[in-house]
């Protein structure tokens, strides 16, 4: 099963790039950031004649997250609605960042980190908290038992590894210590970043800024990422971000990330009808 990521950075300005890389890849399950569109303006139909369904929460000219996929989504939440309290859900309710649903045992959980502006501002204070919130969300799944796929946009590079020149950029915005540890707080061991099972090396980016010729003279940074259950490391048959993309005209300043996942070998006792696993 193919699994990608992509932050589009407006889903209606890119929205042809977006099924010409459909067409391309041929993803079973697509997860986008940054759609920047209200529901009911999304542009659902484009998807449902390449035969996916669309499940989308956005709000009108930022954030925004949709699931885009072959198989049907079940079990759809928007935003906090478990591990939190009401006062926290009610807290980040207006900034539409995170969607989830399940695909036969695989939860899969699309977010939009906040950038957090600089480390000195009220939204950098924002994207601690909700950080914190998206760590009691895991918690509360990991309960609820099964695999679970955390995508999306997070707006950190966990390591300087992912960042092109880590001596000007460490403990700025999105390299910073307390960004670095909120991750860690989210991940707890129990999701392993999928990408670093095969690419051990730096100068692999997901991000190029739009100034400065960034894309160009290859200046990225590697902010997005997918984490998965570490009992299905095994199951990975690999990790790549596709770059091309960014190359194109008036192109998203993201490029996708996607994996391969081999469910082969899942064990099936942790679902609950087998026959509906195999329609995969």
């Amino acid at each position: 099963m193919l699994i990608a990521t992509w932050n589009v950075n407006s889903i209606r300005t890119r929205l042809s790039q977006i099924i010409d890389w459909i067409n391309q890849v041929n993803p079973d399950i697509l997860c986008l950031q940054e759609t920047k569109v209200i529901d009911d303006s999304f542009p659902i139909e484009p998807f449902e004649k390449l035969g996916y369904s669309v499940e989308v929460y956005g709000q009108k000219s930022y954030n925004g997250v949709a699931i885009i996929s072959k198989i049907k989504a079940e079990n759809v939440k928007k935003g906090f609605c478990e591990g939190n309290s009401d006062e926290h859900i009610e807290f980040f309710q207006d900034q539409k960042r995170l969607i989830s649903a399940d695909f036969h045992g695989i939860k899969v959980i699309n977010v939009y980190v906040p950038n957090g502006s600089s480390l000195d501002s009220d939204k950098f204070d924002y994207k601690l908290k909700w950080l914190n919130c998206l760590a009691s969300f895991l918690d509360e799944q990991v309960k609820q038992g099964g695999f679970i796929c955390l995508m999306g946009d997070f707006n950190i590079a966990p390591s300087n590894l992912d960042i092109h020149d880590p001596k000007k950029y460490e403990g700025e915005i999105m390299a910073s210590k307390l960004e670095r540890n909120a991750l860690k707080n989210v991940l707890k061991g129990r999701l392993i970043d999928s990408f670093r099972i095969f690419e051990k090396n730096t100068d692999h980016w997901s991000w190029w800024d739009y100034r400065n010729n960034a894309y160009e003279l290859n200046k990225g940074w590697r902010i997005d990422h997918i984490y998965i259950s570490t009992e299905l490391s095994a199951n990975i048959k690999s990790c790549v971000i596709d770059s091309l993309p960014r190359g194109n005209i008036r192109p998203s300043d993201h490029a996708p990330v996607m994996i391969n996942l081999n469910l082969d070998d899942i064990n099936l006792d942790l679902f609950e009808d087998e026959d509906d696993f195999f329609e995969i």
